[in-house]
């Protein structure tokens, strides 16, 4: 290969750079000289970038014309290395007329790996269909501020959350032959002030410990071939500069053998945006040299200033060599370098919105639904929801009748869509109006917007009063419009200093309740926000709240399930619901210093805990069992009887917690250990029993190693992160202390069940080669 073949193989080229679709588009270069495709790829290319999804075309003729231009590729150019094709896929295939699934922080909240393992197979059968090779996905970031704009494509605040649930996502993708790829490595979620792109100052032991953990996951249990890295300056070195991260953790540390591929511009931000680079020579020089194989979406460093710095000297070319074996190495193994990969005739009659699609997202967004408040008012026996049979509904507010709204930043409407208003979605997504007065009948539903998302103005409040007012109960369904770069209220770029619902959505919801009509609000997020007034009680809250994470097609109609009883809530939350924007950043993973006391007036408690969801049923846990005493070098199992203590059947999120009593540095009060889903009938029980590596208690000591140190261990099953803290230490020495939580059960719906273990044996260092999974068995 000459040199041009080598760099052409390592950049991308962006078809249609059609609307601002990424940080800076408008302002960076395209990168590729030529007036004409067949000149642009002379010497060959990496990637096509977003051939579906930059602007709205028609998948049959899409896919007509890249099988013809692969065939081009094979044909004219030297080497008939065809293009690797990649496209954003986080919430489903992000292209015209493809099904949109919930977003990331939905299937957080489902707590249910194994029907987002099957979602994301779903969207890779479809990618793989239209000729694509890559996804954009999954995001692993772990949430640390909810003021940042890009938490609706983050999992939880968990990283063992995000490292089961995103793990699953990639066998799904990658069980359809197409390559998953992990974001954004690494630390990119703790940005200063929870603004996108701002500086990183998280310290070494926290990259380690809570930022890291989902990608070794992902990597090792899933078995990721791409990587993209951070935006992100970590302690003042930009990540896509940084060998430390790329190569010495990446590749030696986690046995990373993929591709790493640049998020769009970050090559040229090592010059424009970071000011470590001189020029984009230099920027080429640093990113391939830390470690990034790729450039994406264009070639503007790793084409002609790159092969400048090559044939000068000061780029070895054994980086450029590198860089292009692991490509070649993943065409390859994608079958791009058969001679027949493109024989056969490209499909036609393509349905990216197919039954099983359908069926999956309902059934993944009805899972996804958080329950926050359920109260019986206006002296009513029985609680708001599920709503009583024959009732008139008003439904009110301004995200009740927009499909839109059911959408995360990253679905191809609000993604793409938003700069063609005039054309339609291209698949059916029931608004919940739609699908409420579909479930009790278009006669007993009245509608009014009330107001409008963002904005002052409070003309249609008084049209909702008068509409709530004429109803047996109100359903107000307010929250965000997801979109980029200022154009929405949450999504990438859209930071915020507040948490407060936008506009005046909450006087919205005030006036409403004020009529004395039940009313339940339905909250159509991408990000938690501060809403203890409609929680606590207090003047203005409604009967029942509901939490959804844009919950995608299939939203609208979970919802409505909901709402009339047709299903019970089960999801549960994956992030805590602030108290005040304030006390950000927070995430229950604290030390003691970390949250409340004496030393302090400020508050940070959340107003509902991690892992904190309501149901139409109850739960009990009882008889939790405790291996004996176990080394560092073992497991211990624990198992516990899950009770349906109602009258309904249900579904319950059963959580395993545990403390570290005393360890060399210091350690959160309350980690996840494991967690499983069960269905138990009315008033059965289930035996569920967890097995749980001592390596999930592993942290970094003091010299950066991961370790287990011997000790006591607390252990406990709950509803929820807070159902019950630790009430202090029990010297056990190995004996296993079996009894209810002596914690304070501070928010409904707490349930719990503690027992301390002792961890016997030396300090053990945890190799790279440990597995981080619980696997749990109901029966």
């Amino acid at each position: 290969m000459t040199l041009e073949e080598k760099t052409a193989q390592l950049v991308g080229y962006w078809l249609d750079q059609n609307g601002v679709v990424a940080p800076m588009q408008g302002e960076m270069a395209a990168g590729q000289d030529g007036t004409t495709l067949t000149d642009i790829t002379r010497h060959g290319i990496g990637q096509y970038t977003r051939v579906y999804g930059t602007r709205p075309v028609e998948p049959d003729e899409r896919a007509a014309w890249l099988w013809a231009e692969q065939r081009r590729l094979q044909r004219e150019t030297r080497l008939g290395i065809p293009a690797l094709v990649h496209e954003e896929c986080l919430t489903g295939l992000a292209a015209w007329k493809a099904a949109t699934f919930p977003t990331p922080l939905a299937w957080g909240a489902a707590f249910d790996p194994e029907l987002v393992e099957q979602v994301a197979a779903a969207i890779g059968d479809s990618m793989r269909l239209l000729g694509v090779h890559q996804g954009l996905a999954p995001v692993l970031d772990v949430i640390r501020d909810p003021r940042w704009g890009r938490v609706d494509e983050c999992i939880g605040e968990d990283p063992y959350l995000v490292g089961t649930i995103g793990s699953a996502y990639v066998r799904g993708l990658q069980s359809a032959g197409v390559d998953a790829t992990l974001k954004h490595f690494l630390g990119y979620s703790a940005s200063q002030a929870g603004r996108n792109h701002a500086p990183v100052h998280a310290g070494p032991r926290e990259v380690a410990d809570v930022y890291l953990p989902p990608f070794e996951m992902a990597i090792r249990d899933g078995g990721a071939r791409s990587v993209m890295n951070s935006y992100a300056e970590v302690d003042g070195v930009p990540v896509a500069a940084d060998p430390t991260l790329l190569t010495d953790l990446l590749r030696d540390g986690l046995g990373f053998d993929g591709t790493v591929v640049a998020d769009y511009f970050s090559v040229a931000f090592l010059e424009v945006m970071h000011g470590v680079a001189a020029d984009r020579g230099e920027a080429a020089a640093l990113a391939l040299a830390a470690g990034i194989d790729v450039e994406l979406p264009t070639g503007d460093a790793y084409l002609e200033p790159l092969v400048d710095r090559v044939r000068s000297g000061a780029v070895d070319e054994a980086l450029v060599d590198r860089a292009v074996l692991r490509v070649l190495r993943q065409k390859e193994r994608l079958g791009l370098l058969d001679p027949d990969a493109f024989a056969d005739e490209p499909p036609t009659a393509i349905d990216l919105d197919t039954p099983r699609h359908r069926a999956l997202a309902r059934d993944l967004a009805a899972r996804s639904l958080v329950l926050l408040r359920n109260e019986a008012v206006g002296g009513a026996d029985a609680p708001v929801l599920p709503l009583t049979p024959g009732s008139s509904v008003a439904v009110i507010g301004p995200n009740a009748d927009r499909a839109e709204a059911l959408q995360g930043c990253y679905s191809f409407a609000n993604h793409v869509l938003a700069s063609h208003p005039d054309l339609p979605l291209g698949f059916a997504i029931p608004t919940v109006r739609e699908a409420l007065a579909a479930a009790v009948g278009s006669g007993a539903v009245r509608f009014a917007v009330g107001c409008a998302v963002e904005g002052e103005d409070r003309s249609g409040i008084a049209d909702a009063v008068a509409v709530a007012r004429e109803s047996d109960v109100a359903v107000v369904v307010v929250g965000d419009q997801a979109g980029l770069f200022g154009r929405g209220t949450v999504g990438e770029g859209n930071d915020t200093d507040s948490l407060d619902l936008p506009g005046v959505q909450r006087e919205l919801v005030e006036a409403v309740v004020a009529t004395g009509t039940p009313t339940v609000v339905v909250l159509l997020t991408g990000r938690p926000y501060a809403i203890g007034w409609a929680l606590d009680g207090g003047t203005g809250a409604p009967g029942a709240v509901v939490q959804a994470f844009f919950p995608g097609e299939g939203g609208g109609l979970a919802i409505a399930d909901l709402l009339t009883g047709a299903t019970s809530p089960s999801g549960r939350l994956p992030v805590s619901l602030p108290r005040a924007a304030g006390a950000q950043p927070y995430t229950y993973l604290h030390p003691r210093l970390g949250g409340p006391s004496d030393v302090t007036s400020a508050d940070s408690t959340p107003v509902r805990p991690f892992g904190f969801g309501l149901g139409f049923t109850t739960f009990a846990y009882e008889d939790l069992v405790v291996d004996d005493t176990v080394t560092t070098d073992g497991a211990f199992g624990v198992s516990v009887t899950v009770r349906n203590t109602g009258d309904r059947d249900g579904e319950d999120v059963v959580q395993l917690y545990g403390h570290d009593v005393t360890a060399s540095v210091t350690r959160p009060l309350v980690q996840l250990l494991g967690y499983t889903r069960v269905a138990v009938s009315a008033g059965a029980a289930v035996r569920v029993r967890f097995d749980v590596p001592v390596q999930r208690f592993a942290f970094s000591d003091q010299s950066l190693r991961r370790v287990v140190e011997p000790g006591d261990v607390e252990v406990w099953v709950a509803s929820h992160a807070a159902a019950s803290r630790p009430g202090g230490t029990v010297h056990t020495d190995g004996i296993v202390a079996v009894g209810r939580g002596a914690g304070p059960a501070p928010v409904p719906g707490s349930a719990t069940e503690r027992a301390v273990v002792l961890v016997t044996g030396p300090v053990r260092e945890v190799l790279p080669t440990d597995r981080r999974t619980v696997t749990a068995q109901v029966g």
